[in-house]
């Protein structure tokens, strides 16, 4: 592929001074060449993270430096950091869990390699605001962005490196619609989580259910779920009863009559769950807890 957004070689990766950057050098914009434009075909792979694109693992961007993550920040891939920029953009649960699928289907698609991965993150939050209503101005995610790896930094001037950023972010969004063969409205847990917490509230003692916190971990849990692929192994009902699960068990509450009923009170909420696949989501979010704690 010709496209900044494209990986180019070891040599043009090592200034650290084109950080944000995804374009291999200043060009003028009409010799700029839109993403695919010479039909490279991509590869599958997959991926853990939502800005960092798994452990370890570190941008290879044709004008973007390894360094991208900043000096001294003391910012590693995969943090529980990566959700500040979310925070600071306003952006609602919804549309950052549609960028986190966004981000992940990607990266299951293409090549992890080939592209950088903060740069395909700040093209999903792009893309997520305009599918589901909340639309991001690119400025705001560049500067946001640009704070969040540069603590302490002035917003970015309305310079050539300003807009050959925001061109990068918009010939990435491109890209992304085109190997998602623009797939990117989902189903997610959220609506699910909200009905059988409705419904388990109802079961409960009340004054169990005001002393333990069940529905706020498992909104917690929900969100950091993103931070894995669990949104694209798992369907949605699956996940929002798993959460569920896992809060109760955290805090030792038991749903009544629960050995007398003919039936598990998850399997009311989604008659084709079984206990095998609950402990599997169970094990796949602690282990995003693991990866995080073993991070240095």
């Amino acid at each position: 592929m010709t496209s900044g957004v494209q990986a180019e070689g070891r040599g043009a990766r090592q200034s650290p001074d084109r950080r944000l950057t995804g374009y291999r050098g200043r060009r003028s914009r009409r010799q700029r060449k839109r993403p695919c434009d010479d039909g490279s075909t991509v590869r599958r792979c997959c991926t853990a993270g939502f800005e960092a694109g798994g452990r370890g693992h570190e941008p290879k961007v044709a004008g973007t430096s390894r360094n991208w993550k900043g000096q001294g920040n003391g910012f590693s891939p995969g943090t529980s950091r990566r959700n500040r920029p979310c925070v600071k953009l306003g952006m609602r649960s919804i549309p950052i869990a549609t960028a986190c699928t966004i981000y992940h289907k990607f990266f299951c698609e293409i090549n992890l390699d080939a592209y950088d991965p903060y740069l395909v993150a700040m093209s999903s939050l792009y893309l997520a605001g305009k599918v589901e209503e909340q639309h991001l101005r690119t400025r705001d995610i560049i500067n946001v962005s640009n704070r969040y790896f540069h603590p302490g930094s002035d917003p970015l001037e309305l310079d050539s490196r300003f807009w050959e950023i925001r061109d990068s972010i918009v010939q990435c969004e491109l890209l992304v619609l085109r190997v998602l063969r623009f797939q990117v409205s989902f189903q997610h847990p959220h609506k699910y989580l909200l009905h059988y917490l409705v419904s388990l509230k109802n079961w409960l003692n009340r004054y169990s259910w005001q002393r333990t916190p069940v529905s706020i971990t498992a909104w917690a849990l929900l969100q950091d779920s993103y931070h894995g692929g669990l949104c694209l192994r798992f369907r949605a009902q699956h996940i929002a009863v798993a959460v569920i699960h896992l809060a109760l068990q955290a805090y030792g509450v038991e749903v009544p009559a629960e050995a007398e009923a003919e039936k598990p009170w998850w399997q009311v909420f989604s008659e084709d769950l079984t206990k095998p696949t609950i402990d599997n989501i169970v094990s796949d979010l602690i282990q995003i807890y693991t990866m995080d704690t073993e991070i240095p």
